[in-house]
């Protein structure tokens, strides 16, 4: 089994957001993380779409390894992306992070019918907003067990894959994490899943 630390190359991170702060605080929080990574940034739905589909200014890009989505997005909203993603073979193993101010149980449940692997409303404050993408790191590349396919450009035939997490707790594919953990990480202070996130004693 491989955790992401012993991969031997950095994990790639697909962040869609188009409020240059929240991009701004992600970037901040993932450089203090523990794990070696590259984000790549996508303002619009549309961008974020030809980022995975490798469209001619993307052609050379990584698949990424997760995807951070902003469901109110200008154009094509986040809401279009993740259906697209997770219709597609290609690209419906690649976890999603839906990562919203949205607090509305509508969009909550929206998202998970479409097979999002998370949820987690934003915090309003910086030190928070850090706290939560740190954890989404330290969740999702240390402790859970997730497919990594390469896929040749243009061929529709996955190279290899290789795990990339700890403990086995996610089955490959785009279901949805079965796990509603709903309670503080007495050592991360949040945890990157459904319901708001609160900080610990």
């Amino acid at each position: 089994m491989t955790t992401g630390t012993e991969l031997g190359r950095p994990i790639e991170i697909l962040l869609v957001e188009d409020n240059p702060g929240d991009v701004d605080l992600t970037r901040e929080g993932l450089a203090d993380g523990k794990l070696r990574n590259n984000l790549h940034v996508a303002g619009d739905g549309e961008e974020a779409m030809s980022f995975l589909r490798r469209g001619e200014e993307h052609a050379d890009m990584p698949m990424p390894d997760l995807i951070l989505l902003d469901l109110n997005l200008p154009g094509k909203d986040g809401r279009e992306v993740l259906t697209e993603i997770k219709a597609d073979e290609r690209l419906g193993h690649i976890p999603v992070v839906v990562l919203t101010s949205s607090q509305d149980e509508e969009d909550i449940l929206r998202s998970y019918r479409l097979h999002a692997n998370c949820y987690i409303s934003k915090p309003i404050r910086f030190g928070e907003f850090v706290k939560v993408v740190k954890s989404i790191e330290e969740f999702w590349f240390t402790i859970v067990t997730l497919p990594t396919t390469r896929v040749s450009q243009g061929d529709d035939s996955a190279e290899r894959e290789e795990s990339i997490g700890g403990k086995s707790l996610h089955e490959s594919g785009g279901g949805a994490v079965n796990h509603s953990l709903r309670e503080p990480s007495s050592h991360l202070g949040v945890w990157p899943c459904h319901g708001h996130v609160t900080e610990s004693d």
